[in-house]
């Protein structure tokens, strides 16, 4: 099959076209023919050599694809050969086949495409379990999200307001801050002309936000607490800004703060599992009937890979970037 491969740890050059054999899915696993694969931030950190496949992924790339089951262990799945599906998966994607566990498997909703789809399972199965599950966010209540044109933040506005949430977002444009915008959100701040945390105390009265979701870290954090409203929750998702940062505890003890976060790609398959249940409970009827939808800002064919890689770097999309097989 067709794969493209890292290389060696390194820029977007690294990212080749290889000739690979077809990985066979063992028990409780199912073979998907490609169309599409989702780019993901990860992808970036593993090509750069800073985020190590866990033990027994495939070192291909790829957290995300969408196609058509070839084969498998079904039994007891609702799936059958021939089914459409989305999947997550702990590496592998950037190929023309890719193995992934049943359980993580979810249909394609209908009216969407395989392109519209591969984008969905990352940023979903990530939104959910960490803003609605460590979050705890909850009708009536405010969220702020940073990188909110990313895949996870155009998601995270989308779900929210679909429950009824309000809905800031941070982005580094006036461009991008239209676009949230227009997904729901009731304000996008330009972090790069504007103070967030002066934007949100003036958008709340002084209240401020129950729940933020952080995909910065390091400086950002001292600023989010100043965003919180007493008994707020922020939950880290990465650290684009850097791994280490000042807290003032006193102010966490005497408002009841929580810092939390979580990384998806090492848990189990039954944590996942578990996550791909809720959304087809709770978010998938909200797709199927156009109340979100997946923003897909540019496709590429697989062998360009390395040209989505430096789009994303480059920070030119709103919504997620897609490879095609």
């Amino acid at each position: 099959m067709h794969a493209v491969e890292i290389s060696r740890p390194g820029g977007p050059e690294v990212l080749v076209p290889v000739e690979r054999p077809m990985p066979e899915a063992g028990p409780g696993e199912v073979l998907i023919k490609v169309s599409a694969a989702g780019i993901n931030r990860p992808d970036v950190f593993q090509r750069k050599g800073n985020y190590a496949p866990p033990p027994g992924a495939s070192d291909l790339p790829g957290l995300e694809v969408a196609g058509e089951i070839v084969s498998g262990d079904l039994a007891g799945s609702g799936f059958a050969v021939g089914d459409k599906v989305c999947a997550l998966v702990a590496g592998g994607g950037y190929a023309e086949y890719c193995v992934a566990p049943v359980a993580q498997c979810l249909p394609i909703p209908k009216g969407l495409s395989d392109i519209e789809a591969a984008g969905l399972p990352e940023t979903y199965f990530t939104v959910w379990s960490n803003v609605f599950d460590r979050g705890r966010l909850s009708e009536g209540e405010i969220l702020l999200v940073h990188g909110g044109a990313s895949g996870i933040g155009t998601t995270a506005i989308q779900l929210a307001r679909a429950m009824g949430i309000r809905v800031f977002a941070t982005v580094g444009s006036d461009d991008r801050a239209r676009a949230v915008e227009a997904l729901g959100a009731e304000k996008g701040i330009n972090y790069k002309t504007q103070d967030f945390v002066k934007e949100i105390k003036d958008a709340t009265g002084g209240r401020g936000v129950d729940v933020i979701l952080d995909m910065v870290a390091g400086d950002y954090i001292a600023r989010d607490m100043q965003c919180l409203a007493d008994d707020g929750r922020i939950v880290i998702i990465a650290q684009l800004g850097g791994s280490m940062a000042n807290v003032d505890t006193a102010q966490v003890m005497r408002r009841r703060l929580t810092i939390t976060g979580s990384t998806l790609r090492p848990r189990s398959i039954d944590f996942k599992g578990a996550i791909a249940r809720a959304l087809r409970e709770q978010a998938w009827p909200l797709l199927e009937k156009g109340a979100i939808k997946p923003i897909v800002h540019a496709t590429f064919p697989l062998a360009e890979a390395s040209k989505a890689h430096a789009m994303m770097e480059g920070g030119e999309n709103i919504g997620k970037i897609i490879l095609t097989t």
